[in-house]
């Protein structure tokens, strides 16, 4: 008998061990722990390990929640659990209430998706269906900005 296949994962592992990748807060702690202020020395008290998780790359699941857009989000949010590390970044594009409703999500520095929510009728959906990348504006004319995957236009005016 064969096995069933699996789904592949809608995230992947990225380096995060390469020269000059940060991560959390620009100061290092190498810099504040001789500050003079009492006050600045309590503030860095804390566990030396991030609640923050790196190395994941969630660009699967993103593309994956746009593919369903139209779906009954139970069943959609079923499967993208089953196939996730944890339920949070589902989030990051979805909005659970009225007032998180947002047109567009960035994602990563350049990367930004349209933002999407569930409707009355229980179907996921984009907040702004007619948003596409010549509507968006790149903040600079040096970096290649992406959305939903699509390249923006560069030379546009500055966002400012």
């Amino acid at each position: 008998m064969k096995p069933a296949l699996q789904k592949p994962l809608l995230y992947r592992s990225v380096n995060t061990r390469t020269h000059g990748v940060r991560h959390g807060s620009c100061r290092a702690y190498r810099y504040e722990r001789h500050t003079k202020s009492e006050k600045d020395k309590q503030s860095n008290r804390g566990s030396m390990h991030s609640h923050q998780r790196h190395g994941f790359d969630y660009t699967p699941l993103f593309r994956f929640l746009l593919s369903k857009v139209g779906h009954p989000w139970d069943q959609v949010f079923s499967e993208a659990k089953a196939r996730l590390d944890r339920p949070d970044p589902v989030f990051w594009m979805v909005a659970q209430h009225e007032t998180d409703k947002q047109d567009y999500v960035r994602t990563d520095e350049n990367s930004y998706y349209s933002g999407l929510y569930v409707d009355e009728g229980g179907l996921l959906q984009k907040v702004n269906p007619q948003l596409t990348p010549e509507q968006m504006k790149p903040c600079c004319n040096c970096c290649t900005h992406t959305f939903n995957g699509v390249v923006c236009p560069q030379g546009l005016p500055h966002n400012g």
